[in-house]
């Protein structure tokens, strides 16, 4: 078995153990073993960055077996500059979500770790997957065990909320199927990726399936008016679901668009980038003034991720090579610094039981160690240098101005509002006097949450302070795609 194949089912495998346990009378020896299993699964994505090679932009540890031949499916996985730190995110994350959830989950802690294992197996499975086929069943295979997480062990709305989840994203992939199967058949009966990046397709054709692919992936990023959706799940889901799905369900979305969209469809992504550039800009500032009004702190962080990810897009749609750069590096920075937002939100809700921000103040002091780690979180929310919040924002403002100086101005903006919601809010609730009794009696975080924050701060400094390994992986990988968008498939 390959290495991509292990970093998929690995996880998967220990989930499906976890599984099989009993609910809660083993609920101290299902959190160890939920724990080897995140930590395996991380150790066997290591490799792939020690011996990825630098400066080529073909797909590397490549795996290809007949899956279904009658349809000419294949398993067909492999990792390019584009693809691999997504993958170690993804293992990443999972550590820290099964740390994070070590006291909190008190029921059925054998399927709330096992479903976020298997959906870290799935969720590589997406990233890896150079078969279309392969892609869309890993990526649809995705909204179930999200759905679980959500719907059992959310807030008092949590089936509504999980429901619009689900509703939401199955619905926009439905026509990426309709493009799939089309695409399939120009092919003459291929679903393999490369394969696609040669088809010439007419201008009509295009156009329909770069509206058909649309819809699938805005939604997951989300784009703006598709956005609706994140906020009710992140209020409701558990701490862990939303660090997931802020920290990598949403880049699934994102990455379609660099695995579709834009290589197999370039004169479609060059006609009607105005559109995902104007939807962008729409949210990182529409977004981001919705931010700054918000009362509950979940919902804030949440808008906030819109108007993130709204950068990663524009820089999608500027077609350089500082712009996709720039995005790719937003995507995994995001990663880092909207779970530590959210894994942060946790650790109070877990003393106070509320995510009100008129229900603390002070919070700096009785929790000093904790409101340093929010300090810095909250900067790196911000965009400040140094923080891995800032390198992809700044790359693709660059490549914006490059490109037109007022799109360019727009983006910059955000800047500002960043700094507005995300500063607001930390007054609110760390600075001052104790706001109430509950915030006197608060006490400090432990050992096992501070490992938490100090993964993730070092991850965030770390990306700030030195991009230049998650840049060096990509560049020929970028360079590889932004030729395909250049070249005409019109017939």
């Amino acid at each position: 078995m390959g290495l991509l194949s292990l970093a998929i089912w690995m996880p998967i495998a220990f989930g499906v153990v976890l599984l099989a346990l009993g609910r809660d009378e083993h609920a101290g020896a299902v959190r160890w073993i939920a724990l080897v299993g995140a930590i395996v699964s991380l150790a066997v994505t290591v490799p792939l960055y020690a011996q990825f090679e630098l400066g080529t932009a073909a797909m590397q540890f490549v795996e290809k077996s007949l899956w279904i031949e009658r349809f000419n499916i294949h398993y067909h996985l492999g990792v390019d500059g584009i693809s691999l730190w997504l993958v170690l995110l993804t293992a990443f994350i999972t550590v820290i979500v099964v740390i994070a959830g070590w006291e909190v989950i008190t029921e059925r802690v054998n399927q709330y770790m096992g479903a976020f294992l298997i959906l870290s197996g799935l969720m590589i499975g997406v990233f890896t997957s150079l078969d279309a086929m392969l892609f869309y069943v890993f990526f649809e295979a995705t909204l179930i065990p999200m759905y679980l997480i959500i719907g059992i062990w959310g807030g008092p709305n949590k089936i509504y909320a999980a429901f619009k989840f689900f509703l939401y994203t199955l619905m926009g992939s439905l026509l990426m199927l309709v493009a799939l199967i089309y695409l399939y058949v120009q092919s003459g009966g291929s679903f393999d990726l490369a394969t696609w990046h040669k088809l010439p397709l007419p201008g009509t054709a295009q156009t329909l399936l770069f509206f058909a692919f649309f819809a699938a992936f805005a939604v997951k990023v989300p784009m703006w008016p598709v956005h609706t959706w994140l906020p009710d799940v992140h209020v409701e889901a558990p701490t862990g679901g939303s660090a997931v799905l802020a920290a990598i369900m949403l880049k699934l979305g994102a990455y379609g668009f660099l695995r579709f969209s834009l290589p197999i469809l370039p004169d479609a992504s060059r006609e009607w980038a105005w559109l995902i550039i104007g939807l962008s800009l729409v949210a990182v500032i529409y977004v981001g003034l919705v931010a700054m009004v918000q009362k509950d702190m979940k919902k804030l962080v949440a808008y906030s991720s819109v108007a993130h990810m709204g950068f990663v897009t524009l820089g999608f749609f500027v077609f350089s090579d500082l712009g996709v750069s720039g995005a790719i590096v937003q995507m995994i920075a995001h990663g880092f610094v909207s779970a530590a937002m959210f894994l942060s939100i946790g650790v109070l809700y877990d003393r106070v039981h509320s995510r009100n921000i008129a229900d603390y103040g002070g919070v700096v002091n009785t929790m000093p160690k904790f409101a340093a780690f929010a300090l810095l979180f909250t900067m790196a929310n911000c965009g400040l240098p140094g923080t891995a919040g800032f390198v992809g924002e700044w790359m693709v403002i660059l490549a914006a101005v490059k490109a037109n100086f007022w799109i360019g101005l727009l983006a910059a903006s955000a800047l500002i509002f960043g700094a507005a919601y995300s500063l607001w809010m930390f007054k609110r609730v760390y600075l001052g006097e104790p706001g109430n009794q509950h915030v006197k009696e608060l006490t400090d975080i432990g050992a096992r949450e501070f490992l938490v924050m100090a993964l993730l701060a070092a991850a965030v400094l770390y990306m700030g302070v030195y991009p230049k390994p998650f840049t060096d992986v990509m560049d020929a990988s970028v360079a590889e795609l932004l030729r395909h968008v250049a070249v005409s498939k019109l017939n």
